[in-house]
């Protein structure tokens, strides 16, 4: 699903909202997920997951058309972990499954 998929199918399910204003929601919510994490915040909803940020080291790499070696400078990549909930539902036959999501897969 992408960000305009998320868009419509919020404005159907909440008919009395305009289109533009589910828009403005969505980016709203992302924008708040982007600058914490941006400050070094780790960002949680409960039952989906969590975001973080991690270091990655800089290393030696090569350019692929050339083979030249080149540095690749350290920098931060986002993490997700997803929550115990969403794990479930995607991964069914799991021991630990729970009667009502095991259900709503």
């Amino acid at each position: 699903m992408v960000r305009s998929e998320l868009v419509t199918r919020l404005a159907t399910q909440n008919p009395h909202l305009y289109e533009r204003d589910c828009e403005a929601i969505v980016n709203a919510i992302f924008d708040r997920i982007e600058d914490a994490l941006a400050a070094g915040n780790r960002v949680e909803i409960r039952g989906f997951g969590a975001f973080s940020t991690k270091n990655v080291r800089g290393r030696e790499g090569r350019n692929p058309k050339t083979g030249e070696s080149v540095v690749v400078a350290e920098k931060k990549a986002v993490h997700f972990k997803p929550g115990k909930e969403i794990r479930l539902r995607l991964n069914p036959e799991l021991p630990d499954a729970l009667p009502e999501l095991r259900r709503a897969g």
